[in-house]
């Protein structure tokens, strides 16, 4: 019998498109302490990270009060847009994930920045629900790239690092699979440039390749 195979997926630009949600909440947070709202490239440079440490990021200078009355008037935009309209899934996105699911080899988990709350919101309202053996969210972990997601996917499932797969499209999700020791596809349609991939083991352009991708590294395992 072949070993479990687990394929981890980050969420907000690898599975979800959820970059107008994020700006427009983004927003509201600077507009709540009279802040300038940093330019679009910026923003989007620190999706995947947990709120509080992507706000940090954002505005360094700033004492923790108003990083904090930024995380909250952010929390509560975003709530209102997602309880009006939800962020599409990536075309390719659904078909692979139900195919991998129909693998009995096959082990799904997720890795993301968002609260069990927000990824909840997600995964019903695509039909998702059930489909990951692991769900390893912002609520209960450092923030990316720290690879504590990722441990506590593999101990999880009881899936061997070797058979491991970390999918994402920043460089935390990067840096993070590196650190867990396990393979790294980087997907190019998401919210970091090509060259915060550099440390991904692979590249792809499209759900198709990512299968293929995929079926090459296990082919190689």
């Amino acid at each position: 019998m072949s070993a479990p195979r687990l394929v981890i997926f980050d969420v907000d630009g690898t599975l979800v498109d959820s970059q107008d949600h994020i700006l427009a909440a983004m927003a509201t947070g600077f507009a709540s302490v009279d802040q300038p709202l940093p330019p679009r490239d910026r923003v989007l440079g620190i999706v995947g990270l947990s709120l509080p440490e992507a706000v940090r990021r954002l505005v360094p200078h700033c004492p923790d009060d108003v990083q904090g009355r930024i995380v909250e008037a952010y929390k509560g935009s975003f709530g209102q847009l997602r309880e009006r309209t939800h962020s599409p899934l990536f075309e390719g996105a659904a078909p692979l994930l139900r195919r991998l699911a129909a693998d009995p080899h096959v082990r799904l988990a997720v890795a993301t920045g968002k609260s069990r709350r927000g990824l909840r919101h997600v995964l019903s309202a695509h039909g998702l629900e059930g489909m990951f053996d692991s769900v390893q969210v912002a609520d209960d972990h450092p923030s990316k790239p720290h690879p504590s997601m990722v441990l506590a996917a593999l101990a999880e499932t009881g899936v061997a690092t070797a058979d491991a797969v970390m999918i994402g499209d920043t460089s935390f999700d990067m840096e993070m699979g590196r650190a867990a020791r396990v393979t790294t596809i980087g997907v190019t349609w998401g919210y970091h440039p090509l060259t915060a991939l550099a440390a991904a083991d692979r590249l792809v352009d499209t759900f198709g390749a990512l299968a293929a991708a995929l079926e090459e590294t296990w082919e190689r395992a």
